[in-house]
Order: C-alpha cells, then structure tokens, then sequence
C-alpha cells in the first residue's frame, strides 16, 4: 500500500479516452476560423462566376 501501482493512472492521464475528446476543447477556437475560410472560399467563387 505504500507505493501505489501509477502504470494505469498514468497511462490514462496522457491519452485521451476518445478521439472525439480531444478535438472538444479546440472547438471554440476551430470553428470560426473553419467558418471565416468557408465564408471567404463562397464568395470568391460567386464572385468568379458572377
């Protein structure tokens, strides 16, 4: 009991559970940078085919 098995815990602790879990934290930062290109990348093509 004195020295407690950390090779779980600490296996755990540095990879994610789920791929999903990772990318939810960058989400508020991803997402309007992903819209502002997709924004710009629609009306350069209108524009082009205007």
């Amino acid at each position: 009991m004195s020295s407690p098995d950390t090779s779980e815990h600490g296996a755990s602790a540095h990879a994610p559970a789920d791929a999903v879990e990772a990318i939810v934290p960058m989400i508020p930062m991803v997402l309007p940078i992903v819209g502002g290109v997709l924004i710009f990348l629609l009306a350069f093509i209108a524009v082009y085919m205007a």
